[in-house]
């Protein structure tokens, strides 16, 4: 399935907005990977919880979006805190070798990718995140900080951090 283009996506949130059910289903059908990611890699194991949530909370407050064309920075707003929130609730987080082997990460081979998601797994919740939305997400510090609620300093400071935890760890 090809992603919706800005037109039909705007068109579907209408549509959605109005209670069309088909409409929202397709929204779901279109924002499950991007909330699937972005809460898979800051709430771990939980990230299914989170992204379900995060969904939840979209669909929920949908009819408060008032431009069509903003909803993918909105929903990753909505996924963030979600997710941080879940992981934060979930710190007493079960082992990694009891993950199911499909959600351990998808890098070129199966021990990389359990070796980044362990030290994944040892940062802090909102180290994390910083961590995801920079590095992974490509967004600025500033927009970080907005998107967290936090002055641009603590981003930097928990992104210095977490990126030298990592490579400490990593090495």
């Amino acid at each position: 399935m090809n992603p919706m283009t800005d037109e039909e996506l705007a068109a579907t949130v209408r549509a959605a907005q109005r209670g069309d059910a088909m409409a929202m289903a397709a929204l779901v059908d279109e924002l499950m990977p991007f909330v699937g990611t972005i809460c898979g890699a800051i709430a771990l194991q939980n990230g299914e919880d989170a992204a379900q949530e995060a969904l939840i909370a979209v669909l929920r407050n949908l009819r408060r979006l008032e431009q069509p064309l903003a909803l993918r920075g909105w929903v990753r707003t909505i996924a963030t805190r979600e997710a941080v929130r879940v992981a934060r609730r979930a710190r007493t987080e079960t082992p990694l070798d009891e993950v199911p082997e499909a959600r351990r990460g998808g890098a070129a081979s199966p021990e990389l990718g359990l070796e980044i998601r362990d030290q994944l797994e040892r940062l802090d919740p909102e180290q994390r995140a910083v961590l995801v939305l920079r590095d992974l997400e490509g967004l600025g510090e500033q927009e970080v900080a907005d998107l967290l609620r936090v002055p641009e300093g603590t981003v930097k400071s928990r992104l210095h951090r977490a990126r030298a935890r990592f490579r400490r760890e990593w090495s």
